[in-house]
């Protein structure tokens, strides 16, 4: 746990090990953990550029903080989890289940073009397409790799997927509840969409203890 070096590299290397192409740029935000020494050689020795976004600059990594709502606050909120027990929920929750569930089959629409008429701004997206969908059809993706995508591609079933994700978001919350003491949760609210929620539920956290 925890943001240090070691450990960013460590969750850096188990990212790239999965990805199904070699990547030749990262492009991280400013922080301490990922701009150092331990970084910069691990990036360098495997021909990878190591680039920045610009202080106070979101959107130089507009890809990535777009992900934030959909793909984490979505699914484990705003609460705070910092225990091993959560930790290794999340982690499941994220390697076996989000990840094939996400990639293989929700799809997602690319901008191609954006123009202002008359003082507005028309937006237009691609054709929707699944992020599997999309790497069987790039060229710099190896035969190899596509085959091995193909078969675990018909070897998943979503339905069963969602079915064991918010079975694992469940487990989450319970051994969040347990953490803080709490007897029962208030079921007509959803922690996970709501930040005022989860603001209010540590707020019941303090009057429970």
């Amino acid at each position: 746990m925890g943001k240090g070096q070691e450990t960013a590299l460590k969750a850096i290397d188990e990212s790239l090990s999965r990805l199904p192409f070699n990547p030749f740029e990262m492009h991280p935000d400013n922080g301490t953990n990922i701009l150092n020494h331990i970084i910069y050689e691990y990036a360098f020795v495997r021909s990878i550029v190591l680039s920045r976004s610009r202080a106070y600059k979101k959107n130089d990594n507009c890809f990535i903080e777009e992900k934030n709502r959909t793909r984490i606050r979505h699914n484990i909120g705003y609460l705070r989890h910092d225990t091993e027990s959560e930790l290794k929920i999340i982690d499941s929750l994220y390697k076996d289940l989000l990840e094939p569930y996400v990639n293989f089959f929700l799809p997602v629409i690319k901008l191609v073009k954006k123009e202002r008429i008359n003082g507005k701004i028309h937006k237009t997206y691609d054709k929707p397409k699944t992020p599997y969908a999309r790497l069987m059809e790039s060229n710099q993706v190896p035969i190899e790799k596509k085959q091995e995508m193909k078969a675990r591609y018909e070897s998943l079933n979503p339905a069963e997927l969602k079915r064991q994700i918010d079975k694992k978001i469940k487990e989450l919350e319970k051994v969040y509840d347990k953490k803080k003491g709490l007897v029962s949760r208030d079921k007509s609210i959803d922690l996970k969409n709501t930040f005022g929620v989860a603001i209010n539920r540590s707020f019941r956290s303090l009057s429970v203890s």
